[in-house]
């Protein structure tokens, strides 16, 4: 970044330093990733100074002969590794890929039926605090108390009292499979239409570790980071009896002009997830997910549903004697990195909420393995019976979090993480 240091050195010495953050903790937050650094390359390149407001061979600027090139291949390939009939890789992320499926297929006031976000839903799917809540009648089910697996008699019984327009199936912190064919049934039954949100779940999606969406539901929404592990991004992809309605949700009619670098990346993430070396990765994830529930369990965890069937892992704090935001703020502090989160029936609020929420993407691309997640269990479980000791005294405390940290890093220098820039001797530049 020799340019950059010389032009904004402030601004180079942050990157640098997130960059040593990168290398030096682990990163179990569920929605994060490494790129690669060709995708990195991608998202940095010269790109990002074109400007090129709506479709391919449909532009409202000239100059576009290879940004067309460019979205065209992104788009080719997202329908190889899906089977999708039509996609728009233009949405900026998730968030507005989910707003622009309901600007086309919805009008204001129409009843939403989706996954509490206390249950492990998103906020998009109708949550009262988004706007898919504010301008849209959401109705919120959830998922059983002995199994913590969704209620799918709740959500058929939900939907014939409510007559939804749209059913939305997905989630941002449910560790288990969607029954995909179960919820078009239910949305067929009472004339509703289907979108899944596989945002989390995509990379598993192309590797055949969980359900294809695709043949059942009329459109498919999903960022293209995450488990997928290109950059940040968002993909709808939908029946072509809704393309033309999608197209012009998302422009003109809440975007300009799409990010070309971003494009470009995605197209990039998309080559490298059709190959059998991503297949390999993916299976990875989720036995290390599984090996990491297991372990956690093992140090006297208390995990959501009993285990997982993803990448999720799901943890309620307060069987170790914290909450979750105690669990994480410490974590953080020992090298490891997760989000404090709600977990279903919790009755706590969102701020001080019962759990954490873990995800094996990220450390799956260093190359961790199930010996690995069991010894981020140990260190978890240390922590938190450190932190819940009220007696400790804080110094005494902050000691333990950096002996952790310490063997964090030491754990962390053996494992390279892709796209970082590391020199000869495998040191981080």
């Amino acid at each position: 970044m020799e340019s950059l240091a010389q032009v904004d050195p402030e601004i180079a010495q942050f990157i640098r330093a997130e960059s040593r953050r990168q290398h030096d903790k682990i990163r179990l937050i569920a929605s994060e990733n490494y790129v690669s650094h060709a995708v990195l390359e991608a998202t940095g390149s010269v790109l990002t100074n074109k400007y090129s407001e709506g479709y391919a061979g449909k532009r409202y600027y000239e100059g576009q002969q290879y940004i067309d090139k460019v979205e065209e291949l992104c788009i080719a390939r997202a329908k190889a590794l899906f089977g999708a009939e039509h996609v728009n890789v233009q949405p900026y992320s998730g968030s507005p890929a989910n707003q622009a499926v309901f600007v086309a297929l919805l009008k204001p006031g129409d009843t939403i039926l989706g996954l509490s976000l206390a249950h492990g839903g998103h906020l998009t799917h109708g949550d009262g605090i988004s706007v898919s809540g504010m301008y849209y009648q959401g109705v919120q089910y959830g998922v059983r108390r002995d199994t913590g697996e969704i209620d799918y008699e709740e959500v058929e019984r939900l939907a014939q009292e409510h007559r939804p327009r749209l059913i939305i199936c997905g989630h941002s912190a449910y560790p288990r499979l969607l029954d995909f064919e179960r919820f078009a049934a239910i949305a067929q039954g009472v004339g509703a239409l289907l979108m899944a949100d596989i945002a989390h779940v995509a990379g598993l999606v192309v590797a055949g570790l969980h359900p294809n969406p695709i043949p059942h539901a009329d459109v498919v929404t999903t960022t293209s980071h995450k488990s997928l592990r290109g950059p940040r991004g968002g993909m709808i992809m939908c029946r072509t009896q809704y393309a033309e309605a999608i197209d012009k949700a998302v422009f003109p009619g809440l975007q300009g002009g799409p990010h070309n670098h971003t494009t470009a990346g995605i197209a990039v993430a998309f080559k490298e997830a059709a190959t059998p070396e991503f297949r390999a990765y993916a299976a990875r994830i989720v036995e290390n997910a599984k090996a990491l529930a297991a372990s956690l369990q093992g140090e006297g965890f208390r995990v959501v549903g009993g285990g997982t069937q993803n990448h999720l892992v799901v943890v309620d704090a307060t069987s170790m004697g914290v909450t979750g935001r105690q669990l994480a703020k410490a974590m953080d502090a020992a090298g490891m990195v997760c989000n404090f989160n709600r977990i279903p029936f919790d009755t706590q609020p969102a701020l001080h909420p019962s759990g954490v929420r873990l995800g094996t993407p990220a450390t799956t691309s260093r190359g961790f393995g199930p010996q690995e997640m069991e010894k981020i269990a140990a260190w978890m479980a240390q922590v938190a019976r450190v932190r819940a000791d009220e007696g400790q005294d804080l110094e005494a405390r902050k000691k333990v979090y950096r002996e952790i940290a310490g063997h964090v890093k030491a754990l962390c220098d053996g494992f390279p993480a892709p796209g970082l820039l590391y020199g000869p001797e495998g040191r981080l530049v």
